[in-house]
């Protein structure tokens, strides 16, 4: 392996989904303030994700609606107003 390729803060970084509290322990340049401990007992810093392969429909198969910001709502009114113009 070619030598001083990789930044100086690559170390191992928990990235945990906030969706199905999977846990994966994965090497990253990721800046985090927490820290929480592996499995085996051993310390590495925390990352707090959305949504990972672990709660994503796509990987899952299955038809979830993850909506954080309100998104679903949004649409929804738009369509109301939408279908309500077209009627008139």
């Amino acid at each position: 392996m070619k030598k001083d390729i990789h930044p100086k803060n690559y170390r191992q970084v928990i990235f945990s989904d906030n969706s199905s509290g999977v846990k994966f322990l994965i090497p990253s340049t990721r800046e985090t303030k927490e820290t929480a401990k592996w499995t085996y007992g051993k310390e590495y810093p925390v990352h707090q994700v959305e949504i990972s392969s672990a709660s994503h429909p796509f990987y899952t198969n299955q038809e979830k609606i993850v909506d954080t910001a309100g998104r679903v709502e949004k649409f929804k009114t738009r369509q109301s107003k939408a279908k309500a113009k077209t009627s008139k």
